[in-house]
């Protein structure tokens, strides 16, 4: 275990932000299956290809989806944890200018449009500290410049971390049941809470409402299923307790920007051959 904290250490802090002025490169397969709490001076762009990346924060719990990207400002401590060790992650670390727009300083998951894929593609041999003044240098900081103008929908693909263990207990039986139609009115009773009661305590620690929690979970496990190729769209719908395909279709649609059949033909252009 300290052998394998000495490389996070070493990649993250002793590569990274070596040099204060460059963009740093790296993109890899995984391989590691979990990346310890850590953070750095410069600002993350995180991309990912193959499968769900999950990245949690002091506060949240982040759902990173394939062909989708992960905007981290400089100095949040996160950790890191793929779902599987075949996920390709492209990351791009910069750093820090005076002035920059807002949107820098804010965490947020975004899909990736056909622009932005290719100018990702056009990154894929690099490695290392981008030099400042160098045409990758530039290229790189073009990547970054676009982003608040192309990155407008900040999807709702993360779920707040619980901070009252009464909460936990539910969220728990919440998430052993997500093929199952779950009411509101009967998690209150099961537990031992007024509807009114339990819908201010959600309010209260996670600052959403039980309908909200409940139908961004059962979405993010739908993409899960989608990327495991191994159910068809209604198979998945009933998965995640939608009786009604439409019905499933019509909310992935408004959560994720795209049809569940279309997310499932999505190709992983980015992936190393």
């Amino acid at each position: 275990m300290e052998q394998f904290n000495n490389k996070i250490e070493k990649y993250y802090i002793k590569k990274v932000d070596a040099d204060k002025k460059s963009i740093y490169c790296h993109h890899d397969l995984m391989g590691e299956l979990f990346v310890t709490t850590h953070k750095h001076d410069k600002a993350q762009l995180l991309y990912a290809e193959g499968d769900v990346v999950f990245v949690t924060t002091e506060t949240k719990t982040y759902f990173l989806p394939a062909r989708h990207l992960i905007w981290l400002p400089a100095g949040v401590e996160h950790s890191i944890h793929p779902k599987s060790e075949n996920v390709m992650m492209r990351n791009l670390y910069f750093p820090v200018e005076k002035d920059e727009d807002a949107f820098y300083q804010n965490e947020g998951i975004y899909p990736v449009n056909n622009l932005l894929l290719q100018m990702m593609l056009f990154t894929n041999q690099w490695n290392g500290d981008l030099k400042k003044g160098s045409p990758n240098f530039v290229i790189a900081k073009a990547i970054k410049a676009i982003l608040p103008q192309i990155c407008l929908s900040n999807l709702p693909l993360e779920l707040p971390q619980p901070k009252d263990v009464r909460l936990s207990k539910i969220l728990r039986h919440v998430e052993n049941n997500l093929g199952e139609t779950i009411l509101f009115s009967e998690v209150a009773h099961e537990f031992g809470y007024s509807e009114r009661s339990l819908y201010r305590l959600f309010q209260k620690d996670l600052g959403m409402s039980f309908i909200q929690y409940y139908t961004i979970r059962r979405i993010l496990k739908a993409i899960e299923l989608l990327l495991d190729r191994k159910l068809s769209v209604k198979e998945v719908a009933q998965e995640v307790g939608y009786s009604s395909v439409p019905t499933f279709s019509n909310t992935f649609f408004k959560i994720l920007g795209q049809r569940p059949s279309d997310y499932l033909n999505g190709e992983n252009v980015l992936r190393k051959k």
